[in-house]
């Protein structure tokens, strides 16, 4: 899209209270020097606590990412009495966005951006468990080859022709959906989400059915369910003593949905089960958690999501939301109130 000219630049900021270093982290000098030339961008990055003694009511426009504060309607007011939009350079804005929202300030976020790497994160990991490779690892480790080669011979039959379930189809769950059928392998994919029909489920590929049945029929499984009060510890040991005795359970959504105590039990229950965790509650999990010492389960320290130079393809969506506001067009990503019902 070509750039464009305008008499009067809107007034944009930085907002984020981890500074400098994570703005620089997420917008490259490239994606910062592309958004300067269409809005008069401030060089500082202001942080919450600067809101009371510097001067940003005339900003128009804020770009943040991760750390970006949460302001009350009465602060959004008063610190920014003109602002008509924020662009934010990650993922979930739960933390964030209603009072904005309340207040008439549209939010957009790059979730579809870092659904990509996640949606990646969690295809590799299907492909691993379904091998067994989490546990022979271990058990390679713990108790020689032939112990981790007759685990993998007995109990796990590779990713061709299993059951996958996935909690949540929202863009995430798509995405991996998508990359379970592009490679052809005819697995079987299991669906819960009370948000999606069945003529989107069809077009996917997918069956929808209960988290039972789900729990009971898939090989492994995978949690992308959206983050609100009523996903809180909806997966339980009701759900997870279904389970098949080698099923691996994959969570890239939020830990508050899983309750713990209730997974370990039903992990301790049958050894070969297996747990890979890139989320929990609290995270990282207290010092003297089960999860620490389990063979069973694997941690990660919330990876999933965009690292590296991952990180400047969501600057790079936000400066191309950018240009579509600027020339008055329908926004890819902006995120409405409905939205935050069903978003991860």
């Amino acid at each position: 899209m070509e750039r464009l000219e305008r008499l009067e630049k809107y007034k944009a900021i930085y907002l984020n209270d981890n500074g400098l270093a994570r703005i620089q982290s997420v917008y490259s000098i490239e994606t910062h020097n592309a958004i300067d030339e269409l809005v008069d961008l401030d060089e500082k990055v202001y942080t919450k606590s600067d809101l009371r003694s510097l001067e940003t009511t005339n900003t128009q426009i804020i770009f943040s990412t991760w750390g970006m504060p949460k302001l009350s309607e009465e602060e959004i007011r008063r610190y920014f009495p003109n602002l008509k939009i924020v662009f934010y350079a990650a993922g979930s804005v739960h933390h964030f966005a209603t009072p904005f929202l309340n207040c008439g300030v549209r939010v957009v976020s790059a979730w579809a951006a870092n659904a990509v790497p996640v949606a990646e994160f969690t295809f590799a990991q299907i492909i691993l468990a379904n091998k067994g490779y989490f546990l022979a690892q271990q058990i390679m480790k713990e108790q020689g080859y032939n112990a981790a080669r007759q685990l993998t011979d007995q109990h796990f039959n590779g990713t061709y022709g299993c059951t996958v379930g996935i909690i949540g189809a929202g863009m995430i769950g798509q995405k991996v959906i998508e990359l379970l059928n592009i490679c052809n392998l005819r697995v079987k994919i299991l669906v819960y989400d009370p948000f999606l029909n069945e003529d989107t489920a069809t077009a996917l590929g997918v069956t929808l059915c209960s988290l039972e049945e789900l729990f009971e029929k898939s090989h492994v499984v995978s949690n992308h369910l959206a983050n609100n009060s009523q996903t809180v510890g909806i997966l339980n040991y009701e759900l997870f003593k279904r389970m098949k005795p080698s099923t691996t359970f994959i969570n890239t959504g939020r830990g508050a949905q899983v309750v713990e105590s209730d997974l370990v039990r039903a992990l301790n229950e049958f050894p070969n089960r297996s747990a890979l965790l890139d989320v929990t509650d609290p995270e990282p999990p207290e010092k003297e958690h089960p999860f620490f010492t389990m063979h069973n389960v694997f941690l990660t320290s919330h990876i999933s999501g965009s690292i590296g130079d991952e990180t400047y393809r969501m600057a790079d969506f936000m400066l191309e939301e950018l240009e579509l506001y600027l020339s008055s067009q329908k926004l890819k990503y902006e995120v409405t109130a409905k939205m935050l019902e069903v978003m991860a």
